[in-house]
C-alpha cells in the first residue's frame, strides 16, 4: 500500500495510508503531495487519486496521521543498480586543504580520478581501468567505451583508478583535494540513490558507484547555469567523495521554497530539486552589480550543498593578481617592478 506524504510551506505530514490521504487531502487540499513513484511533489488538486473519490470516513487527519518530530521530505526512488558498492570506513583530515583517508577490509576496492592518490599501504593494489570503474570485469569493451565518453563529456578523464585491497586485516589508502575547500561525504542509499553534482566535483568513491551524466534540459539552464548542459550523475548505495571550494552549506528546501545562488556556487542537490536560472534583473543590475547575467534557482523539496569559494572565483583571482607585462632584462629592473604594482623584488 503506498505511503503519502504532505507539504504546506515548511510543514511536513506523513505518512498516510490511501483513505487518511483522501481525508487529509479534502480537508487541507491547499498543498503538495508525494507517494513513492512519483517523480515529483504535485498541487492536491490536481491528483485524481485523492480528489477522484469521496473522503472515506476517518477520525481527524491530524489525529490519524501526527506530524514526526523531525520530518525530512522523501526522496524519489532512484533506478535499481545492479551491484552493491563496497562498504568502506574512511576518515577526513584538515581543515582547509583535507584528504580523506578510506579503511579497505581484504578485497574491497575504492575508485577515485586519476592523479587524486595521496597515499597508500603497499597491499593496495592500484589498477587504471577504462571507465568510471563501477562495473564488474564481464563487461564488454562497448560499455566501457560508453562509461568513458560519458566521463569525458563531464569534464573527467578518461580513465580511473581502483584501488583493492589483495592483503591481510586493514589497509588504507588516501585522496587529497586539489584546491582549498571541503570534502564531503555522501551516502547515496540516504539521498534516494542519485546525485546531481557540477564537474569535475568528485573525488573518490567505493567500487559499485556509478558515474554518469545529466543533461540539463532547458536551453536557458544549460547556457547560462554556470554548468554548461552536462553535469555529473551518481548513483548507487554506496560512498561518494565530493570536493567543494570554500566553505560549505547544507540547506533543505521545502516543497515549493525557492532559494536564489550565484551559478558558480552550486556544487551539488538531490534529483528531486528544480534547477533553472533567473535573470538578474534590468540593465544597470546585471552590468555593475558584479553578480553576472543570471541567477542559478533552486525549488524544493530536497536537499541542495552550496560552496562559498568556486574555482573559476578563484582562479580569476588569481589571474588578475599574476604579473603581466614585464619584460626580462628591463633597465630599471626591480623598480619597473615596483612602479608596475610587483611590490616584491
Amino acid at each position: 500500500m503506498p505511503q503519502w506524504y504532505f507539504a504546506y510551506g515548511n510543514q511536513q505530514y506523513g505518512p498516510m495510508d490511501d483513505a487518511q490521504a483522501r481525508s487529509w487531502a479534502a480537508t487541507n487540499p491547499a498543498g503538495h503531495a508525494w507517494r513513492e513513484g512519483m517523480s515529483e511533489w504535485l498541487p492536491i488538486p490536481s491528483i485524481p487519486e485523492l480528489v477522484g473519490a469521496a473522503p472515506a470516513p476517518a477520525a481527524s487527519p491530524v489525529a490519524a496521521a501526527p506530524t514526526p518530530a523531525a520530518y525530512v521530505a522523501p526522496p524519489v526512488a532512484a533506478a535499481p543498480v545492479a551491484a552493491r558498492a563496497d562498504e568502506i570506513d574512511y576518515r577526513i583530515v584538515g581543515a582547509e586543504m583535507q584528504f580523506v583517508e578510506i579503511e579497505l577490509d581484504p578485497g574491497e576496492s575504492a575508485v577515485a580520478e586519476a592523479g587524486a592518490m595521496m597515499y597508500k599501504d603497499v597491499a593496495v593494489q592500484l589498477t587504471t581501468v577504462f571507465g568510471d570503474g563501477s562495473s564488474s570485469g564481464s563487461t564488454t569493451f562497448m560499455d566501457k567505451l560508453v562509461g568513458a565518453g560519458k566521463r569525458l563529456l563531464t569534464g573527467e578523464s578518461l580513465f580511473t583508478t581502483v584501488f583493492t585491497h589483495t592483503g591481510q586485516g586493514k589497509a588504507h589508502v588516501a585522496f587529497a583535494a586539489p584546491f582549498p575547500g571541503n570534502i564531503l561525504p555522501m551516502k547515496l542509499s540516504d539521498l534516494g540513490g542519485r546525485l546531481i553534482c557540477q564537474k569535475d566535483s568528485f573525488l573518490c568513491a567505493a567500487k559499485g558507484v556509478s558515474l554518469g551524466i545529466f543533461f540539463q534540459r532547458k536551453i536557458l539552464t544549460g547556457l547560462f547555469g554556470g554548468e554548461g548542459f552536462i553535469m555529473q550523475k551518481m548513483e548507487g548505495d554506496g560512498m561518494v567523495f565530493v570536493h567543494a571550494g570554500g566553505t560549505v552549506v547544507e540547506r533543505v528546501l521545502a516543497a515549493g521554497e525557492v532559494l536564489q545562488v550565484d551559478t558558480g556556487c552550486v556544487v551539488a542537490f538531490q534529483d528531486t530539486i528544480d534547477f533553472d536560472v533567473q535573470q538578474v534583473g534590468g540593465i544597470k543590475s546585471m552590468l555593475f552589480a558584479g553578480e553576472g547575467l543570471f541567477l542559478a534557482t533552486l525549488r524544493g523539496p530536497g536537499k541542495i550543498w552550496l560552496q562559498s569559494l568556486p574555482f573559476s572565483r578563484l582562479a580569476g583571482r588569481m589571474l588578475q593578481a599574476a604579473p603581466r607585462g614585464r619584460e626580462e632584462g628591463s633597465i630599471l629592473g626591480p623598480v619597473g617592478g615596483l612602479l608596475g604594482g610587483d611590490r616584491s623584488f
